[in-house]
């Protein structure tokens, strides 16, 4: 996310740049005809005039910067929206993801997650209490290991114990994002065994190729909705990047049920 933000504040800063010297010709042209006969301006006149311009003028820099950042805002917006429509099978309704609350729904939220990531250890009371007090919501987990091999080898096994044992999926992903310290695959074998998992079986599966299959597509999926982080959420027509707390989770469910 903040490749991206630096990105845009580096496009916008050289927009800036030429929408201001763009502003300043006018200036500068009638200053030519004024007191330069009619004659081309030098580069250094150009320079002198741009310069005298802003330092008599420095807000507009600001004013400029602020409304094309609004601009690049609302252009990153619509596309999000349009890889929302676009992909909206693969996000709210594949049959790889766990559902946590009802699965008959009215709304869903979908979150991306690594068993890893502080705070989605944190948000997980979120869910949790958004579940509780909403009997037609739906939560979606995309399992999105980026935090390293650990968290590669942890979701890889959560994925084969869903695929093996999916009616105790919701308590496996509870206590291992819950869990303290690293999730690795030692941790989330141990926590499958627990629950009651036939550890043959489960490392049958864990070797499945589907489930590398699957991470690569959620990784192409995150690229298309501009997603580099977790906890990330889709809500609506809308994605909702960081642990922003459950207020702000709910509000945007209100906003996508009108």
């Amino acid at each position: 996310m903040k490749r991206i933000l630096l990105a845009t504040a580096a496009t916008a800063t050289l927009a800036v740049s030429g929408v201001v010297f763009q502003a300043v010709m006018g200036p500068a042209n009638l200053a030519a005809e004024e007191h330069n006969e009619g004659k081309p301006l030098s580069r250094s006149q150009v320079e002198g005039i741009v310069r005298d311009y802003l330092l008599a003028n420095p807000e507009i820099l600001m004013e400029m910067q602020t409304a094309l950042e609004s601009r690049m805002r609302e252009q990153q917006l619509q596309a999000t929206r349009q890889a929302i429509t676009e992909s909206a099978g693969e996000i709210f309704n594949s049959v790889h993801d766990g559902v946590i609350g009802n699965p008959e729904g009215d709304i869903t939220v979908v979150e991306f997650f690594d068993y890893n990531c502080g705070f989605c250890k944190r948000a997980l009371s979120d869910m949790e209490e958004l579940v509780a007090n909403d009997s037609n919501l739906r939560f979606v987990l995309k399992e999105f290991p980026i935090l390293g091999p650990d968290s590669q080898q942890a979701h890889v096994v959560s994925m084969a114990f869903r695929n093996l044992m999916p009616e105790k999926y919701a308590e496996f992903h509870r206590r291992l994002l819950s869990a303290n310290g690293r999730a690795t695959e030692a941790t989330a074998i141990n926590l499958a065994l627990e629950l009651g998992i036939d550890e043959s079986a489960l490392r049958a599966e864990m070797q499945n190729p589907q489930i590398q299959r699957i991470i690569a597509q959620t990784y192409e999926l995150a690229d298309r909705l501009q997603i580099t982080g977790t906890p990330s959420y889709v809500v609506g027509n809308e994605v909702i990047f960081g642990a922003m707390g459950r207020d702000v989770l709910s509000e945007k469910i209100a906003v996508a049920r009108q």
